[in-house]
């Protein structure tokens, strides 16, 4: 089975920039999008043969969660326990018979890491869930954090800043001590690759990076991991879509 993620960073602008063409192509069983930026009935977003699910933020333009899947889930969710943070529109959960799949777009902590205190609440709220569920996770979306030096062009000058601060990559250490792998990083232990980019700055043309989007998954079932990689080579968003192929069968 394939499993897609991407922050589009506004899909109505993506599918302008040849998301559908891509869609089509990852031939993805199910693909999670990050940053919609989008209420649902904005526009037309049907794709046939897959059935979709959105979590809005309640501020037009702004945040927001989709999945896209052939598979038919026994539940969807909206937020964490009790809708936590569906005013943001920031998760989404589908249950199928053996395993749980979300999405979930990490709040950033912002200049002067103004947001700290709220997404570090989010990061812990977020664990509670997981350790919540009874079967096999696959989680996945932009955490906003590069976990290691390996994962971000030029650390040292990034580590009081948002996204590379000591607090942001202990949450993310927490979170994989929990008994969860970074699917990209336990395949290529060396492998220098990034899937996020400032459009400010031309970053992506000089080859200045972070990687902020993952797929973690349980330690149950990494040995069923095939492949997991970052398309760098797709444009339409500040980020680059990330996929895993995994030896899952639904039901069996």
């Amino acid at each position: 089975m394939r499993f897609v993620s991407w922050n589009v960073n506004g899909i109505r602008a993506c599918l302008d920039k040849g998301f559908l063409d891509f869609f089509n192509k990852i031939d993805a069983d199910i693909f999670a999008i990050q940053e919609t930026k989008m209420q649902e009935g904005q526009k037309d977003i049907n794709i046939n043969g897959y059935k979709y699910y959105i979590n809005s933020a309640i501020k037009k333009g702004y945040s927001g969660t989709l999945i896209y899947t052939r598979l038919k889930p026994i539940n969807v969710y909206y937020g964490l326990t009790d809708g936590l943070y569906n005013d943001e529109g920031r998760i989404i959960t589908l249950e199928f018979v053996d395993f749980y799949f979300i999405t979930i777009y990490t709040p950033n902590s912002q200049n002067e890491l103004k947001r700290l205190p709220y997404r570090l609440t989010f990061e812990e709220n977020l664990r509670k869930y997981l350790v919540s569920l009874n079967k096999p996770i696959i989680l996945c979306g932009d955490f906003n954090v590069a976990h290691k030096e390996i994962d971000i062009r030029n650390p040292k000058t990034n580590i009081h800043n948002a996204g590379f601060t000591i607090e942001e990559r202990n949450e993310f250490s927490k979170l994989l001590d929990l008994g969860f792998i970074d699917t990209f990083r336990y395949l290529h232990p060396e492998l220098i690759k990034y899937s996020w980019w400032s459009y400010k700055t031309k970053a992506r043309e000089k080859g200045i990076g972070w990687r902020i989007d993952y797929f973690v998954i349980s330690n149950a079932i990494k040995e069923k991991l095939m492949k997991s990689d970052i398309c760098c080579d797709v444009l339409g968003s500040d980020h680059a879509p990330i996929y895993i192929d995994i030896d899952l069968k639904e039901g069996e």
